[in-house]
């Protein structure tokens, strides 16, 4: 058979063709109840006996025939005759006639010949005797021989995930073992030199390696069982070991990394020398391009990209599916929620993108909002998301306010705050001191301040988290009125000190903005739209002016200025590890990373509120935690937020 080998396949075709070469077929095994908790049943399991096995009474009182208190009431009670007691778990030798009864506790077994029980409320005591004051029916507290479960009734289905409501049904029947699907036992291996074991201590060049972990949790919430087998280095020699070892150890096996074809990648190499080796080696999807499908020892392998989200979104799509018909659980649809896009969103044309997603729901619907930083690299782009769209592979672009599909991750949870808008450490901690007060869910979705805004104009969110500043010099207010917004009240938030930021002890004497133009000086910039892009362009044009120089002239002269860093950290991070010598950030992250910081100017991050989300109970803790003493407190011991004289100011807009 002719292998196929780096043939890019769309994600049907690679299904389809894993399928032709490979037929997941189910093994089973018996367990004990105890042991069986959370597996699938693989047969279906019929009663025994019958529950209860015998006819047992429901209440403490009286066992008696029910006709002996047909006439009875307060005025004129019915006299019966107490012969015996009965106890729970003993047999009865005795049997009721008419004018007797038995005084009974409740799960006793109801003696010959009576039918009925009487309340031990409803009958006065008289020696020996009792006087009925209320009648009973015919099976009035009573349980009868298999009235909860009948001897041959179907008690759990095959395919049931076995949770302590049917371990207590099995038990209940005296059954103390089923027979359940194997849990298929899967290897997992990551690749690379540049991977450290969690725990272990970084050094330059190295990251943790994340799949292991990720990839392992989620075969067990497929129903698998992960053999964690290690970091195999990136030479044959260490790559063709593990692979052998989990071939050995396992049903399936799992490598992330090295899939690509760069002269490092050995994946498609090492699995090829197995008959009949690779069958797949790229499907059109992004992210996960890279993939590799192999059958070795008449095993299937699978090779993820190294990329977190790749890695996980290929899982969920070719790998999960698998794991789950060899484990029993049956392979539902994905709920799917229609909503529509927030924000326009490019992809690559000739590939499926699997973007994940955030949803939000307003008055109008559900919108998506791509996550940010969502790259196959990044794993908080699973880890912050919802759920995923699918763009085809033919569209370079979706239009904001287009419908899409979402396929969502898990069930939808309701949120009980909803901020949108540009991060900030203050917005966090605010949240973490509200929640030692307050049990509640928040989303927070970071699109910057303009998306912010008009996620409020939407009525999409409760708050907006900005820092836009105005030509005008004047923070947000100017810009949110350019935007039109009518629907909401700008509620001043605090100061952010920003500045200049340089590695300790400031080696290259920088002191303001005019040092940039310097040869010696690399300097790392922000993104454009963000406020402090705004800060930095509005610095420069006022050095250019004071030089005499357009604009454009003086950026030419500033080595790095076309270099964008999308966040404060990544700014610091940049000049921390001497990519950069300086940058323009936030006081709090110099302080984080040990940067010396010289100050530019204080910017006022405000938060833009919904009206209609003023009485909301969590938006009046938000602003009392935003003006409490002990918010103030926390950020005075951080640095570089101050709370000051307008947090807490409501501006109607």
């Amino acid at each position: 058979m002719r292998k196929i080998f780096r043939d890019v396949l769309k994600l049907e075709e690679a299904i389809e063709r894993i399928y032709k070469f490979y037929r997941p077929i189910p093994s089973y095994e018996d367990k004990y109840l105890l042991e069986a908790v959370g597996r699938v049943l693989a047969e279906d399991v019929f009663a025994p006996i019958d529950v209860p096995p015998f006819d047992r009474a429901t209440m403490d009182g009286y066992a008696c025939r029910a006709e002996d208190t047909f006439r009875a009431d307060e005025v004129n009670p019915i006299s019966l005759n107490v012969t015996a007691l009965m106890e729970a778990g003993v047999e009865p030798k005795v049997t009721i006639r008419s004018g007797e009864a038995v005084e009974i506790a409740t799960g006793a077994v109801i003696p010959k010949g009576a039918n009925a029980v009487v309340k031990v409320e409803d009958v006065r005591t008289r020696g020996d005797r009792i006087e009925v004051i209320r009648p009973v029916n015919i099976g009035e507290n009573v349980m009868f021989a298999g009235s909860d479960i009948m001897r041959g009734e179907l008690l759990v289905r095959v395919g049931t995930i076995l949770t302590h409501r049917e371990i207590g049904l099995l038990a209940a029947c005296g059954i103390n073992k089923v027979k359940v699907y194997k849990k298929p036992k899967v290897a997992v291996i990551s690749t690379g030199n540049e991977l450290v074991q969690v725990g272990e201590r970084l050094t330059n060049g190295k990251i943790y390696d994340i799949n292991s972990y990720s990839l392992s949790a989620a075969i067990i919430e497929n129903g698998g069982d992960p053999i964690l087998l290690g970091i195999a280095k990136d030479n044959r020699e260490d790559l063709l070991k593990k692979l052998k070892k989990g071939l050995e150890l396992a049903d399936i096996v799992v490598t992330s990394g090295s899939t690509s074809a760069g002269a490092g990648d050995l994946m498609y190499k090492v699995l090829d020398e197995w008959e009949p080796g690779v069958i797949i080696h790229g499907i059109a999807v992004k992210p996960g391009k890279p993939t590799i499908v192999a059958i070795c020892d008449n095993k299937l392998v699978i090779g993820l990209p190294g990329y977190p989200t790749s890695a996980l979104t290929i899982f969920e799509l070719i790998v999960a599916p698998i794991i789950r018909e060899l484990s029993g659980i049956k392979t539902e649809r994905r709920q799917i929620l229609k909503a529509k896009l927030a924000v326009k969103v490019f992809s690559s044309e000739g590939r499926r993108e699997l973007l994940p997603v955030s949803v939000v729901s307003s008055a109008k619907g559900y919108s998506v909002y791509p996550v940010t930083g969502a790259y196959s690299g990044s794993i908080t782009s699973l880890a912050f998301s919802d759920g995923f769209i699918e763009i085809p592979e033919d569209t370079i672009m979706v239009q904001s306010d287009q419908e899409v599909e979402v396929k969502l991750y898990s069930k939808l949870k309701p949120s009980d705050l909803i901020i949108i808008g540009s991060h900030c450490i203050g917005i966090d901690l605010i949240l973490s001191l509200m929640r030692k007060k307050n049990k509640f869910l928040s989303k927070v979705i970071n699109v910057g301040s303009t998306g912010g805004i008009l996620a409020i104009k939407r009525g999409e969110a409760d708050i907006a988290g900005t820092h836009l500043l105005d030509e005008s010099g004047e923070y947000n207010l100017p810009i949110i009125r350019k935007y039109n917004v009518k629907n909401a009240v700008l509620v001043k938030g605090y100061l952010r000190e920003q500045g200049l930021v340089t590695k300790k002890g400031n080696p290259k004497g920088i002191k303001s903005f005019e040092d940039l133009i310097r040869s010696d000086v690399t300097f790392i910039n922000r993104n454009k739209g963000s406020g402090t892009r705004v800060l930095i362009d509005l610095n420069l044009r006022k050095l250019a002016e004071k030089l005499n120089q357009s604009f454009d002239e003086l950026i030419k002269k500033i080595c790095g200025y076309e270099i964008e860093a999308k966040t404060h950290t990544s700014v610091a991070v940049a000049v921390a590890t001497g990519k950069a010598d300086v940058g323009v950030a936030i006081k709090s992250v110099a302080n984080l990373y040990g940067l010396d910081f010289i100050p530019v100017r204080s910017e006022e991050y405000d938060f833009l509120i919904a009206r209609d989300s003023l009485d909301k109970e969590h938006v009046k803790l938000f602003i009392e935690t935003l003006t409490s003493q002990e918010f103030a407190k926390v950020v005075e011991e951080m640095g570089g937020i101050k709370i000051y004289e307008r947090t807490g100011e409501k501006i109607l807009v």
